[in-house]
């Protein structure tokens, strides 16, 4: 699961199993559908299946920033993400039997639902204009 921290837009990337190769395979694919100026970085926590984590910042062009061992504040938008997630893929799912369309779908509900955070806009409308926002000013630069 990756989560763009401004819209909280949710992007779920299938992955075979939980290694380094599979990390780096599905975060690279998510992390290149979206635009170079709305990826700049990605906050992860501990973990061994991000040990490839040089190979995905050079893949994808993104900084990659690990959080603090046992310090779920450092990530809150994923630990709150992470709840929502909870309503559609309950603990102790196996994950495995969806598809990346059956996973496409459980995000675009998410990002389709308003949030309070955004006075009641949905994550794809916040994500619409900042992308907006975003060519503005890409193509206001001389």
């Amino acid at each position: 699961m990756l989560v763009e921290r401004t819209s909280r837009l949710v992007l779920l990337a299938k992955m075979e199993d939980a290694t380094a190769e599979s990390a780096l395979a599905g975060f690279s694919a998510k992390l290149n559908s979206i635009v170079a100026p709305l990826r700049q970085s990605l906050t992860y926590d501990q973990g061994k299946e991000m040990s490839r984590h040089k190979e995905l910042a050079c893949a994808t062009g993104v900084n990659i920033y690990f959080c603090d061992p046992h310090s779920p504040w450092q990530r809150g938008s994923c630990e709150n993400t992470n709840g929502l997630l909870r309503q559609y893929l309950p603990k102790g799912t196996d994950l495995s039997v969806y598809s990346q369309d059956e996973l496409d779908a459980i995000a675009d509900s998410l990002n389709s639902r308003p949030r309070a955070t955004h006075a009641f806009h949905s994550p794809f409308e916040v994500f619409a204009a900042t992308l907006a926002s975003a060519s503005q000013t890409q193509g206001s630069k001389h």
